[in-house]
């Protein structure tokens, strides 16, 4: 081989080489070794079942004091850990305990609100812990209370276009089969399109060595509508630090990556629990 063609063939294969490698560098890397940043306080009231970050980097909070009294007219008692979306509020309800249906509302941009309505199916429990919408907005993650080997999930209302636009009912698509049992998640949110880290409430230390742990559960493949399989592993245990002693209790999970910053809520127990302690941490890898 001549040195032209010699050096045009080491030429191209670095070209090639550099063009697949940054391909591949380019693929967001999933955020793990996190790292606590700090602890932030919420009133209870207004705070403690849950947060969402905003893209302007704010935080969405939800308590009991945030259910709008229509719809606690209407039997919604109980709000889950939201997550917001391209703009829109993801809101989980929960009914009284002869409840035959879970409920989710979302509120657009420009304040509009819409109601689905998921009718329970055979063997379902009626608990609604929380709402995490996937990246790409087109799915919609829940969970029930107790033990679980799945996750559920249902097409994003609203933005997933199988869904009626101005509210209705909202039928399960292909749920996340986990590899091991969880206990008492309380909510999710995702890290990347195949990764979420969950919050559990589960003090037994049964399933995992930690008390109230921070879970990962890494799927397959990102959500399609089809069923899919999570392996699940535990990260470290939610911090448990007030002045008053007793139970305390896990509740909501947010991601910002954007601000690569994960936050995790831990109410205190009374009289303490008036307010809520949001523990903040940063990944140290991905």
């Amino acid at each position: 081989m001549t040195l032209w063609k010699t050096s045009t063939a080491l030429f191209g294969a670095v070209t090639l080489a550099v063009m697949t490698g940054g391909a591949a560098s380019a693929a967001p890397a999933a955020p793990g070794g996190w790292q606590e940043s700090g602890t932030s306080y919420v009133n209870s009231l207004t705070g403690s079942q849950g947060l969402a970050s905003r893209a302007d980097g704010s935080l969405l909070y939800r308590g009991l004091g945030s259910i709008p009294l229509d719809l606690r007219i209407k039997g919604w008692g109980h709000i889950g850990d939201p997550d917001v979306a391209d703009g829109h509020t993801f809101d989980a309800y929960q009914g009284g305990d002869t409840a035959r249906s879970k409920m989710y509302a979302v509120t657009t941009p420009a304040g509009k609100r819409y109601l689905y309505e998921h009718q329970l199916d055979p063997g379902e429990k009626l608990n609604n812990s929380f709402a995490a919408v996937s990246p790409d907005h087109q799915w919609l993650v829940s969970g029930e209370w107790g033990d679980q080997n799945r996750l559920q999930v249902f097409p994003a209302p609203l933005l997933n276009s199988s869904t009626p636009p101005t509210g209705g009912a909202l039928p399960q698509a292909g749920q996340i089969s986990l590899d091991k049992p969880v206990r008492d998640i309380q909510g999710c949110d995702f890290a990347t399109d195949t990764r979420l880290l969950c919050a559990s409430n589960d003090a037994s230390k049964e399933l995992f060595p930690e008390d109230r742990p921070v879970l990962q559960v890494d799927l397959d493949r990102p959500l399609d509508g089809k069923p899919v399989t999570g392996h699940v592993s535990s990260l470290f245990a939610a911090p448990q630090r007030s002045i008053c002693s007793g139970t305390f209790e896990t509740e909501g999970i947010d991601y910002d990556p954007a601000r690569r910053s994960l936050r995790v809520q831990v109410v205190p127990p009374a009289p303490c629990l008036v307010t809520t302690a949001v523990h903040a941490y940063r990944p140290t890898t991905g």
